[in-house]
């Protein structure tokens, strides 16, 4: 009998710490959680990305771990380890940020495991450390960033250590790979959608959070799938059957769900309270009914999805971004490493063009504040310059000029000037 069904553990691959729930659960299922993973397993075997997706937004997720190791890979298009992971990753150059991993793994598993020992947590230590590291010197120009530990930990802790590079190799190239660009801006870009949600789905609410722009406040959570922030294994894990199966988008659209959830604490505060309004977003209510917050999550997205959003912000967006790229699950399971990495470098180019476009602004803004007045006195001078030659060649003042167009034509001269300077710096 499938595994799966039973809640009986598989057995680990020789020489790796087994994964969490293959040492911690046993519990057998109930016959409608058997029903569902029979349907997730035909979902699964025909690669039914849809059905899946709608199967881990409702209530119970993906039902338990065993599960999960049969559905991830499907869904991340990494239940195949392809010849570019053959190589031995340890004889590759370091990469750059390796020293940063070090210190980041050393804090791991803070919340979960909670009954294991020291040694054993430190042997899951030294498997993180090694999936990050494989992935970051197979892919050396992806960037590091604080916090993919937490996301890795959990893969780590589902697939087990032999799974789990491939996984995780897919999910950061192809998933969560804006967040790994030289910048922060490609992350910001998802932040960005955060409003335009908000307006579409309560425009009460989006008002009374409006003077808090930007919305920084959901980066952390965001960033890390909400890794950094759910202190139960459980809870995680639930979330990830959800996160994983969606689009890349999806992430936003549970932030602002939670937001959403919290409107009658949010609106009980003066909207210039920016202090406590910062302090109540950027924290994850206790306790998290996760799944009613899918469910709600799944219906917001539906009625305003991100094409249909208002203003601009959606069309702004990379046409390389995660956002873009993960749409459509059937395209984004057949996508390649090699695809992830042409996405990758495409819109590294784009982020660096539109710095560049912004810095360019900024100077033009800081000029044209600073030579306001010396450009408004030179058009003032020149034009009387110009006046004095025209009087003494004329042999006097003509009736036609007064002061109040002598006036209107320095305004004149002075808003040409301003042009001029902006232009010169677009």
């Amino acid at each position: 009998m499938d595994p799966a069904l039973t809640g009986t553990a598989q057995r680990p691959a020789a020489g790796h710490i087994p994964p969490l729930s293959t040492a911690n659960n046993n519990q057998p299922l109930s016959e409608e959680e058997q029903a569902k993973v029979r349907q997730i397993t035909d979902a699964s075997d025909s690669c039914d990305y849809l059905a899946l997706r709608g199967l881990a937004a409702s209530t119970g997720g993906l039902i338990n771990d065993e599960v999960r190791r049969l559905v991830w890979p499907v869904v991340l298009g990494a239940e195949k380890v392809g010849a570019e992971s053959e190589a031995d990753w340890k004889a590759l150059p370091s990469h750059r940020e390796e020293s940063q991993v070090e210190l980041d793994v050393n804090r791991s598993f803070v919340y979960y495991p909670t009954d294991e020992s020291d040694e054993r947590i430190d042997a899951r230590k030294q498997e993180l450390s090694n999936v990050i590291t494989e992935v970051l010197r197979r892919h050396p120009k992806i960037s590091y960033f604080q916090g993919y530990h937490d996301i890795v930990q959990v893969l780590l802790l589902v697939l087990g250590a032999e799974a789990a590079p491939a996984a995780v190799e897919r999910l950061s190239l192809l998933r969560i790979r804006d967040f790994m660009l030289p910048t922060m801006t490609g992350a910001i870009s998802h932040l960005q959608l955060l409003p335009s949600i908000l307006r579409a789905a309560d425009a009460e609410l989006f008002a009374h959070l409006s003077q808090t722009a930007p919305f920084y406040f959901a980066l952390p959570a965001t960033l890390t799938l909400y890794a950094h922030d759910i202190q139960e294994y459980g809870d995680i894990a639930r979330l990830f059957d959800y996160l994983l199966t969606n689009e890349a988008v999806a992430s936003i659209y549970l932030y602002a769900t939670i937001i959403l959830s919290r409107k009658a604490e949010l609106l009980s505060l003066e909207a210039d309270e920016h202090d406590m309004l910062h302090a109540i977003l950027s924290k994850l209510p206790k306790p998290l009914n996760l799944d009613s917050l899918i469910s709600r999550s799944a219906a917001l997205h539906a009625a305003h999805p991100p094409t249909r959003l208002g203003g601009l912000t959606w069309f702004t967006v990379s046409r390389n971004s995660v956002l873009k790229t993960t749409r459509d699950p059937a395209s984004l399971a057949a996508q390649t490493l090699a695809d992830g990495e042409r996405f990758f470098e495409r819109h590294a180019s784009d982020v660096a063009a539109q710095e560049a476009r912004e810095r360019r602004l900024k100077t033009a803004r800081r000029l044209a504040v600073k030579y306001r007045r010396p450009a408004m006195a030179t058009g003032t001078a020149v034009l009387v310059a110009v006046l004095a030659v025209y009087l003494r060649r004329v042999g006097g003042v003509p009736p036609s000029l007064s002061i109040a167009g002598v006036y209107q034509a320095g305004l004149m001269l002075r808003a040409k000037a301003l042009g001029l300077l902006e232009r010169l710096f677009r």
